[in-house]
């Protein structure tokens, strides 16, 4: 287990080779970063240019994002396999298995995408500590209940066969390319009906158990959303270890977002690490104690004030990371991949 971030290739675009150094300067060296442009148009050698532009600012490309986000249906880069549509998806699928084929060539380890149709709700922000804005979720306050996304009214069975038949498809190309594929749950867990959605079958614990179980494979997993499976969770402080235990003991935690929140089902608000309900050093401890093999990362960080907000937020978690590690005797770092100059 070590220190880790992600990022955008579009966010990449804005941030440039400064930001890359200055996570280096951090401390950080494993990373989940994409390259610009449009999933599908990878080639071998976009990603083998893009792992040499981030090994010449000290880093290693532990994982990268597949052409599904958690962008909802609209803006997702593969829509027809979130939607079921034939013929379309058989292409989509098969730019994906491309992907990981590629990436097993390059030894890039793993892979994190989203099987998501809403996208991300969310209600108007709230203000935290010394004025923070953070992202929040109130059921009670959403006025979209009943307007049904592009992708119409789902049957939770509906989207079990989806994700069946994408699964089927996609473990056994990361099996024989030796790349995990890391799975984020829906965010958050929604009333039944919502939006068209009966219900969000990876919004909850329960659904996420089905789901590593539907097709058994070591390299069919969870990127693990500690923040969101705990907005699914009545009381997460008490609730969310036996979770991490469950995933933990199992090998399915191949990416973990390491964020608080403040609340639980139906209405939270998210928090920096140190300012929500959970114990977020007993949680350290247990993915220590699980023996957990993957990064550890800030995510969904509260909106600061500031000149670069977007950037000092994240420091401060990855502060609070470090000191997790540090305080249970653990390199936050892990081996660098060659020798970094003065």
């Amino acid at each position: 287990m070590h220190i880790g971030t992600q990022l955008s290739g579009q966010a990449l675009e804005k941030l440039g080779d400064g930001y890359l150094r200055q996570l280096a300067q951090f401390g950080i060296r494993h990373v989940c970063i994409d390259p610009p442009g449009n999933p599908h148009d990878w080639t071998r050698d976009v990603l083998s240019r893009h792992i040499d532009r981030l090994d010449a600012a000290g880093l290693i490309l532990d994982m990268v994002q597949l052409p599904l986000s958690s962008s909802g249906v609209d803006r997702v880069a593969s829509p027809n396999i979130v939607l079921g549509r034939d013929p379309d998806r058989h292409r989509e699928i098969d730019s994906i298995r491309r992907i990981i084929e590629m990436l097993g060539e390059l030894k890039v380890g793993a892979a994190k995408y989203n099987f998501n149709i809403l996208g991300i709700p969310r209600t108007p922000s709230e203000l935290g500590r010394g004025g923070a804005r953070l992202s929040t979720f109130r059921h009670d306050l959403t006025a979209d209940d009943t307007v049904p996304t592009t992708a119409g009214n789902v049957s939770a069975e509906q989207m079990w066969e989806r994700i069946t038949w994408f699964l089927e498809r996609v473990v056994p190309v990361a099996e024989s390319s030796k790349v995990r594929l890391a799975c984020h749950p829906h965010d958050p867990l929604t009333r039944p009906g919502y939006r068209g959605m009966e219900e969000r079958v990876l919004g909850s614990a329960d659904g996420l158990k089905r789901f590593v179980q539907t097709v058994e494979s070591p390299y069919h997993g969870l990127n693990f959303c500690q923040g969101t499976i705990a907005e699914s969770l009545e009381n997460p402080r008490d609730e969310i270890e036996p979770i991490i235990r469950w995933f933990g003991e199992r090998g399915k935690i191949f990416n973990v977002h390491f964020r608080n929140i403040r609340g639980g089902r139906y209405s939270f608000t998210e928090e920096f690490p140190d300012a929500g309900d959970m114990d977020m050093a007993s949680s350290f401890r247990l993915y220590q104690e699980l023996a957990v093999d993957c990064m550890i990362m800030p995510d969904h960080v509260p909106e600061i004030d500031g000149a670069a907000p977007f950037e000092t937020a994240f420091a401060f978690c990855y502060g609070y990371i470090v000191g997790l590690f540090q305080a249970h005797g653990w390199d936050p770092y892990g081996p660098p991949l060659r020798p970094l100059s003065e």
